[in-house]
This record gives structure tokens, C-alpha cells and sequence, in this order.
């Protein structure tokens, strides 16, 4: 009942809205970028609500409590991003006048092979970054409800694949700062009554952090996903009967939806490589991925794809095509930091939260469900359920905001970059990317959202973020460098994910590369895309198109041969389309 009460009206509100974008599409520039007619306080806040993901909140205070205080550096990059991306790409992005991020290295290079290079790695980034979405609704809804994990995954992708259908990019944004303003209610209000309610006994145990190594009460756990125990010494469960055995030490498998009780007294098992709360090391500001011993180098590989990768999350940067000029991306830019910034404060306060209230859900492999799960725990009557209805909603909302950009970007590289089809093919491309996504997403519940997220953004850095800081920066890039640069990022990094899954047993600094590669992926793809360059010769264009994406928007104004927004456009645009001449703003 209470996930009918808390998702229903979040599912409505995001169907209705997009059902108010029918009547303003008429073409593929409607669909993906609004007509370039947003204005920058809307943009900045759909941006939020698009870039404050499941993953990046949810997840972030699941990993507090599961790795410790060091999960945090991921907020930190998150937020950094859009730094680099303000003071780099924003604007000069912007005045190049693409659709998309194929279509700007298109435009910038004239080569038909780099657009679908680029369109294949939207692809890869837009079903790594959508999966953990459509996971984290499913593992959500379980927990409040107690539905099977599929549901939730199906209601996320049918209720964003029809608001996106409908409306396109202009619902899309509606919802996203509609949305944005939602979680924002939902998730501090509730935040506030739970510090106001146990803030004395959580200040005390962050102060004296205390070991969670044997439960001080009888404490029954739901596995949500299945997950490998295990035991340093004989431990005592009770199974869903009643009937209590003793295991010896070893390893215990427990499927999902089991359900268990650990007497009081029982040892806490070892579960899914990271770090029981309150033990050793917990509290210190580092990462250490997989306990592997090399905290420094975890973090800066964290940092270095969160930061990097943020400039080059096509659903993100998208969002900067639809801003009426440069100067308006750019204010888009620095109002969303500051949103960013304050919004980011939260997740710390339901980690720790989650560290001392409910610590067995370390045990579960579903720690991003710690956040939906407070509240039960501080209040058994109807506070502790409508602010469990307020956090599931919060969290729903959270899953559409980011699926909507997503989904179209996805949509629009499969049949705008790829098919060059028109608006009825890109809705097509929408329903046919959501059953796909839906279908991935379905066996990934094991995998942490945090993984998969920095997949995503480990294959941005390394493919789009050297592309968009050469291609605006350099003049000197030329399409064979751009395709081997792109390509080997796109290969490297791939490499390394199926790698990780593959379930080889890797050790030490070799572990945190392969399952971070952004420390070496990035700098040999820029290696890469330079020295092939080096080897030919830019086209004769180059300069110029360099000084059209960093001219003044007023100078552009005033150019009295404006190039074409985009092919697609329009007739007399496709008219004007000459080999090299990026268009105005």
C-alpha cells in the first residue's frame, strides 16, 4: 500500500506532464532539443533532476554505509565535473549548433564515420548509466512493498518510455525540474525529522564509532539479491520457520528473497568485498575498492572518471543544446553547480544514518534500499510510513529524471545518428531502447549501481571527453585521430568491464585498474587521438571552425552567413551545408 500511495501520483504527474508536450512537437528538433528555447534557470533545474540519479544519491549513502566515509569523494566528483565542463565545453559547445554529440563531430570534421562511431558509444554509455536506474527502482519497490524485483523495473521503464514518446525533449525538461523540486522536498524533509529524532545516539556513535561484528539484538535480514557469505566462526540462523542451525565456517549462499534472523550475540558475516560498518578504517576519507589495500590510487581512479566522465555524459551535455546561445549554456552550467552543491549534502547524513540504524543491510547486497529503510527503524507508526512514502517517492522520482534524458539520448543516437530516420521513428526507437534496457537490466540486480554508473562515466572520460576537448581546443585534430582516439578508449575500457565480470580472481593495484581504468584509459586515448593526428594534416577548414565555436555569441549574431543548426533542420539549412562550417548559435 505504501509504494501504491508514494509512486502512483510521481508515475501520474510524469505521464501528464508529458502529455502536454504532444501538441509542441512537429519536428526532430522539438523532440531533442525543445527548439533550443529553454532558459537557463529551467535548464539548470532540469539538469538536477536529470544528473541526481538513483545511483548518485541512493547509491552514494548505500555506499557510506557499506565502504565507508570515502564513498563520499563521489559527490565531490560529481559536482567537480561541471567545473571542468563549465570552464572547457559549455559555451563553445553550444555555438556549434549540433543536435547531439555525433552531430558535433560531424559538423567539426566533416566525417560520416565518426558520427556513428560516436553514436555506438551514446549506446554503450547511455544502457551502462540506465541499467542501474531501472535496478535500483526495482530493488526500491521490493523493499517498501515487498513486490518481486521485476516490477518496479518494468513500471520505471513503461512510465519513462511514454512520457518521452509523447512529449520529447520539452516534457522531458518540464519533468526533470519538476521533479528536481520533488526530491528536493522529499528527501530533506525526511532527512531533518530523522537527525531532530536520533541525531544525540548518531553523534555518539560517529564520535566512538562501534564494530558491527556481532548483532546486539535479534535482527531479521531479506536478501534482496543473492549474495556469498562469509563465516570466520560457528554462526547461529534462524530460517524463515523458525528452526535454528548452527554453520560452521565457510562460505553460505543465500538466494533472493530469502529471509533469515541472526540471534543476538551472532557473529556478522563477511558479505560482497566491502567493509562492515564501524570496523578499522571505515571512517577514513578514502576509498579503498574491493578492500584491496590501495585506498589512493581507488579514489583518484574514482575522481578521474567522475570528473572527466561528467564532460562527456551525452545526456548531460544535450541538455546545453537546448539553451538559446552560449551565454545561456554557460549560466546553465554555473546555476546547476550550485544546486549540485547543495543537493550533494544530503547523501552523507543518510549514509551515516544508515551506518548506525540499520547496518545489516550490509549483509543483503542491497544497500542502496538503506535510505527507504530508515524510517522504519527510528518510528513503527504512521510517522515512520509516511516518511517511508515520502523517501519511495523521492527515490522514484529520482529513477525518471535521469531515465528520461537518458532514453532520448539513446533513442536519438539509434535514429537520428545511426538511421537518419525522422519523429516517428525516433518514438519507435524510444519503446524498442526501453525493452532492451529493461531486459539488461532484469539479471543485474547482484551488481552495485555504483559500478555500473562508473562504468558509464569511465567510458565517457575516455572517449567523448577527449574528442570534445580536442575537437574545441585543438586545431590541429583531425577525423583518422578523432576515430583511433575515440575507438581506443571505447575498445580499453570495455576490455576492462567484461574483464571485471568475468569473475577472474585479480589482486592489488592490478584489481583497482581493471575495475577502474579511467587512470590509464584516459590519458592513452588523448595519446592516442594526438599522435594520429600528428601524423596528417587537419583540414583546411580547421582554423576556422576553431574561431566560430569560440567566438562571442554577439559576433556570431552578426555573422551575415550563418551556417546550418544542424542537416536536419531545415531545407534552406541543408541548402547552406558546406564541408566545415560549424553553425552558429
Amino acid at each position: 500500500m505504501i509504494a501504491i500511495v508514494a509512486v502512483l501520483p510521481v508515475v501520474l504527474c510524469t505521464l501528464l506532464i508529458g502529455a502536454r508536450g504532444v501538441a509542441t512537437m512537429r519536428t526532430t528538433s522539438d523532440f531533442l532539443v525543445a527548439s533550443r528555447r529553454i532558459s537557463p534557470v529551467l535548464n539548470s533545474a532540469a539538469v538536477s533532476g536529470e544528473y541526481l540519479s538513483a545511483a548518485s544519491f541512493l547509491g552514494v549513502a548505500g555506499l557510506v554505509v557499506k565502504d565507508g566515509i570515502g564513498s563520499l569523494w563521489y559527490t565531490v566528483g560529481f559536482t567537480a565535473g561541471y567545473l571542468v565542463m563549465l570552464a572547457l565545453i559549455a559555451a563553445p559547445l553550444r555555438r556549434s549548433g549540433a543536435l547531439t554529440v555525433p552531430g558535433f563531430a560531424e559538423a567539426r570534421l566533416a566525417s560520416p564515420a565518426l558520427r556513428r562511431l560516436a553514436a555506438v558509444t551514446v549506446l554503450v554509455i547511455g544502457v551502462l548509466y540506465l541499467i542501474p536506474q531501472f535496478r535500483t527502482a526495482g530493488l526500491v519497490l521490493s523493499a517498501v512493498s515487498g513486490t518481486p524485483y521485476w516490477v518496479g523495473v518494468v513500471i520505471a521503464g513503461a512510465a519513462v518510455s511514454v512520457t518521452l514518446a509523447l512529449g520529447g525533449m520539452r516534457a522531458a525538461t518540464y519533468v526533470q525540474a519538476f521533479q528536481f523540486v520533488l526530491k528536493l522536498v522529499l528527501l530533506v524533509v525526511p532527512a531533518l525529522w530523522l537527525v531532530i529524532t536520533v541525531g544525540p545516539a548518531v553523534r555518539a556513535e560517529a564520535v566512538h564509532p562501534v564494530e558491527f561484528t556481532h548483532f546486539g539484538k535479534d535482527t531479521t535480514v531479506t536478501f534482496e539479491v543473492d549474495v556469498r557469505l562469509e563465516l570466520s566462526e560457528p554462526t547461529p540462523i534462524r530460517d524463515a520457520d523458525g528452526a535454528l542451525h548452527v554453520y560452521p565456517p565457510g562460505e553460505l549462499s543465500m538466494g533472493s528473497g530469502q529471509r533469515v534472523t541472526f540471534p543476538a550475540g551472532a557473529p556478522v558475516p563477511q558479505a560482497g568485498g566491502g567493509r562492515l560498518p564501524g570496523a578499522p578504517g571505515w571512517e577514513r576519507p578514502l576509498l579503498d575498492i574491493g578492500g584491496t589495500g590501495y585506498p589512493l590510487l581507488s579514489t583518484l581512479a574514482v575522481l578521474m572518471a567522475t570528473v572527466l566522465g561528467t564532460m562527456g555524459l551525452p545526456h548531460v551535455l544535450m541538455r546545453f543544446h537546448t539553451s538559446p546561445d552560449g551565454r545561456a549554456a554557460r549560466r546553465t552550467a554555473a546555476i546547476t553547480i550550485g544546486l549540485l552543491s547543495v543537493f550533494y549534502l544530503i547523501p552523507g547524513v543518510y549514509g551515516l544514518l544508515g551506518k548506525v540504524l540499520v547496518p545489516q543491510l550490509y549483509l543483503t547486497g542491497a544497500t542502496d534500499t538503506a535510505v527507504v529503510a530508515l524510517p522504519s527503524q527510528v518510528d513503527t507508526g504512521w510517522p515512520g510510513t509516511l516518511f517511508t512514502a515520502l523517501l519511495t517517492a523521492g527515490a522514484f522520482a529520482a529513477f525518471l529524471a535521469t531515465s528520461l534524458g537518458l532514453l532520448l539520448v539513446v533513442s536519438g543516437a539509434t535514429a537520428h545518428d545511426l538511421m537518419s530516420g525522422g519523429l516517428r521513428t525516433l518514438r519507435t526507437a524510444v519503446f524498442v531502447t526501453a525493452i532492451a534496457v529493461v531486459l539488461l537490466a532484469l539479471p543485474a540486480a547482484p551488481i552495485d549501481a555504483d559500478v555500473l554508473v562508473t562504468w558509464a562515466f569511465t567510458v565517457a572520460a575516455a572517449t567523448f571527453c577527449p574528442l570534445l576537448v580536442l575537437g574545441i581546443w585543438w586545431s590541429r585534430l583531425t577525423a583518422p585521430g578523432a576515430i583511433a582516439g575515440v575507438l581506443t578508449g571505447l575498445v580499453t575500457v570495455s576490455g576492462s568491464i567484461l574483464l571485471a565480470l568475468s569473475g577472474i580472481p585479480l589482486h592489488g593495484w592490478l584489481a583497482v585498474l581493471i575495475a577502474r581504468p579511467a587512470p590509464w584509459a584516459v590519458p592513452l586515448a588523448f595519446a592516442v587521438m594526438v599522435l594520429v593526428s600528428r601524423t596528417g594534416r587537419p583540414p583546411s577548414w580547421s582554423r576556422a571552425a576553431m574561431l566560430r565555436l569560440h567566438l562571442g555569441d554577439r559576433a556570431l549574431d552578426a555573422d551575415p552567413h550563418p551556417g546550418p543548426a544542424d542537416p536536419d533542420l531545415t531545407r534552406r539549412a541543408r541548402r547552406q551545408a558546406r564541408p566545415g562550417r560549424l553553425p552558429t548559435a
